[in-house]
This record gives structure tokens, sequence and C-alpha cells, in this order.
């Protein structure tokens, strides 16, 4: 992690819709650089590629193309100083499925990997990753916890 001791600040969080999600994971991306992996638990509409999308924006992504992968498994971005990969695990069965993708390369490499369902492999996650859980707060509120390590 880039800058963990500070990144505790910005936890806990509410964001009041899908806009505040995307500006908190804006805010999240000052924290954030090469080589680290975020995992981002949650429900189905909890604002996890919304906030994906707000870290891709900070490093010059346009949120446009900021998609879930949720059927080719990994989009990858071209960050202004660094790739993105963005993993949606959701379609996993078997960590073998994942395990066969060359999941280390991208791991452990030189880009910032977001990945969404990521308890459908977390035995496979690094030690070093930051898990984010959103969680719904009301209709259009998410909560935003970091998980200790």
């Amino acid at each position: 992690m880039t800058a963990a001791p500070r990144l505790a600040e910005l936890f806990p969080a509410t964001t009041d819709g899908p806009a505040a999600t995307m500006a908190f994971g804006e805010r999240l991306a000052a924290y954030l650089g090469p080589g680290d992996v975020v995992a981002l638990f949650g429900d189905l509409g909890a604002g996890k590629t919304h906030l994906a999308k707000g870290v891709c924006r900070a490093f010059g992504v346009a949120p446009e193309t900021v998609n879930s992968p949720t059927f080719t498994l990994v989009n990858e971005y071209a960050g202004a100083a660094f790739p993105i990969y963005h993993f949606d695990a959701y379609r996993i069965r078997h960590l073998d499925e994942f395990f066969e993708m060359g999941y280390e390369e991208y791991f452990f490499g030189e880009a910032l990997c977001l990945i969404e369902w990521p308890e459908r492999i977390e035995p496979l996650l690094p030690a070093h990753t930051l898990r984010l859980h959103l969680r719904h707060a009301g209709d259009t509120h998410r909560q935003l916890v970091l998980a200790p390590v």
C-alpha cells in the first residue's frame, strides 16, 4: 500500500449515491499505486463498480470506459502512469480458473488491481491486499469500511 498508515483516515465513510461513490474512489486513489491490490466486497448494487470508476478516473481513465468485467473476467485500462486491471470474480466457480489465467502476473506486477467479488478467490489474494466492504445503508446511501489487516 502506497500510504497505508494514512489510509485509515478515509474510513468509515458514507456516500449518498453513485456520483459520491465515484468521488470517494478518486480520493482513495491518492493512497494507491502500482503493485497495490484492492478487494471490493459488497452485495449486488453496493457500488463496487462506481468506486472502481472513481479510482480509474483519478489515474486518467475515462469513467465511461470502466465497467464490470463480468463476462471477460478482467478489463485492462491504460492509466496515465501505470496499468489498472479490473477483475470481476463473480463467475469463478473454482480457484483453478483464476489460477490458469496467470493471476500472479497481475497481482504481483507493477499495475493497480481492483477486484469485484473477491470472496470467490480469497485464498489467492496477496497478503498486502486492501479489503474494502461496501454496504447498503438505505436506498442510495452506501457505507464503506476498511477491513483490518
